[in-house]
């Protein structure tokens, strides 16, 4: 004989505790509070779960507890359940549908580091309005997102960062802040921003470069001008080689225009680094024939060549040609 449906309904399950994964549910047994005798003599529950495409239910836990909680379900998600209850008896009845929403899920450094390279600055907000995440979180490589907001010019969301807390002097590996990732990109509105927020000229990184070598290795003719016009330190040395500015250029670049700027703005053309070597010299061993020109026009000691006799198996024709040349000419 099947058991007969119960005319009395049950009240539906109490919606405890909601995450974004999980939902807490319970019930009242009023019938067995103290569960004497047999099983078979206690009432059984089952919580039911609607879906949602065929509106049908099905069992997701059957037994005595008065408490469930339903597991692996996803974020901001309506779910609907029901409540069967079963007695001794056999007799058996059904609550009124409960329904409830999952939370979103916690926003994490990953939706922080996604907003911001997505350039999206209503979901940047509300990822930080949040406040699940830290403004400060490293991505993958090691940069916060005001380091990536200053490498990719992103000034508005840098603003953005910085009002909700972002630290405009913190470091990756390397030492590099975001001012010398602005420096090095070229972003002079992100340069100007960061200046106005704290940034300093007198940050290094750990080989001790500051944004002015940062500047000259990017070859970014209006971030440098701007920072000699701001009062920058043109001769800063780094504190592995102790090259400055105009010797990055020598030996990395090579370039000219770059090397004009800092020239006018009183670089010192014959700085020795801790080797002993002078720009000219570095330039001559790197092959920047324009380089060595204009250090030469610019009182680079072209005396410097009986120097690097040594090194004259290395050196290129054309740069030894310019050398003899003026020396001829000093002979004269």
């Amino acid at each position: 004989m099947n058991p007969a449906k119960s005319p009395d309904l049950p009240q539906p399950p109490v919606i405890g505790k909601v995450s974004h994964h999980s939902i807490e549910m319970s019930w009242l047994n009023e019938e067995n509070k103290s569960r004497t005798g047999p099983p078979e003599h206690w009432t059984h529950f089952s919580v039911e779960q609607m879906d949602p495409k065929t509106h049908t239910f099905s069992s997701i836990y059957i037994g005595y507890s008065t408490r469930h909680v339903v597991e692996g379900l996803k974020s901001s998600t309506h779910y609907s359940f029901r409540l069967m209850v079963t007695r001794p008896s056999g007799e058996f009845s059904f609550s009124p549908v409960v329904s409830v929403f999952t939370k979103r899920e916690p926003f994490s450094g990953e939706n922080l580091h996604q907003a911001l390279n997505r350039e999206n600055e209503q979901e940047l907000t509300t990822v930080l309005q949040s406040r699940m995440v830290n403004v400060d979180v490293h991505d993958k490589m090691g940069f916060t997102p005001l380091m990536v907001a200053a490498q990719k010019g992103f000034t508005s969301l840098a603003d953005i960062l910085v009002k909700h807390g972002a630290d405009i002097n913190k470091r990756d590996s390397t030492g590099r802040n975001s001012l010398m990732q602005a420096c090095y990109s070229g972003h002079l509105d992100m340069v100007k921003y960061l200046r106005k927020c704290g940034s300093t000229w007198q940050s290094r990184d750990t080989d001790g470069c500051s944004p002015l070598h940062w500047a000259v290795d990017g070859e970014h003719l209006p971030v440098i001008t701007y920072m000699i016009q701001d009062g920058c330190e043109v001769d800063v040395m780094d504190k592995v080689s102790l090259w400055t500015p105009l010797m990055h250029v020598s030996a990395i670049s090579g370039n000219a225009a770059v090397a004009s700027v800092l020239l006018q703005a009183g670089a010192d053309v014959n700085v020795r680094d801790k080797a002993g070597k002078t720009p000219l010299m570095v330039a001559v061993l790197n092959n920047h024939v324009k380089l060595v020109k204009l250090l030469l026009d610019s009182g680079a000691d072209h005396h410097l060549k009986n120097k690097l006799e040594t090194k004259r198996l290395f050196m290129f024709q054309n740069i030894i040609n310019l050398l003899d040349k003026i020396s001829m000419e000093d002979s004269d």
